[in-house]
């Protein structure tokens, strides 16, 4: 069975105020989009889990240990851990943390929520 993992940030600790977020992006926006990328991987018959961390040490230890638990076909790493450029220094921990905890799988990145079974399926053969 493919396994797939969405990592992302916890929408509770984005900084919306940010300017180069999309305007009108809220948390229950995100939730939404993650309950359709959930939904989405186990329509197409994957074991997908998720990961929503904190943007700090926290979330890199918990990152390490779900990838410590598991082995991952492919890691889906999400819009708010990479697009807003003051996360760039935290987004590359997270990439250094998938390459470390989960050096066989490939590595994802979606445009939002909503795609993350597509993001992952142009890795893993099933698109």
């Amino acid at each position: 069975m493919t396994r797939v993992l969405f990592v992302g940030q916890k929408p509770e600790t984005v900084d919306f105020s940010d300017p180069s977020l999309p305007p009108g992006f809220n948390a229950d926006k995100i939730n939404a989009g993650i309950d359709i990328a959930a939904a989405t991987m186990t329509e197409r018959g994957w074991d997908a889990d998720l990961c929503m961390i904190a943007p700090d040490d926290t979330g890199i230890a918990m990152l390490a240990a779900q990838l410590a638990r598991t082995a991952y076909d492919c890691v889906v790493v999400g819009g708010g851990l990479r697009l807003p450029p003051r996360s760039l220094r935290f987004f590359e921990r997270v990439v250094n943390a998938v390459h470390q905890g989960a050096p066989r799988a490939a590595i994802a990145f979606n445009t939002r929520p909503e795609d993350t079974a597509e993001a992952a399926a142009r890795w893993i053969g099933a698109d």
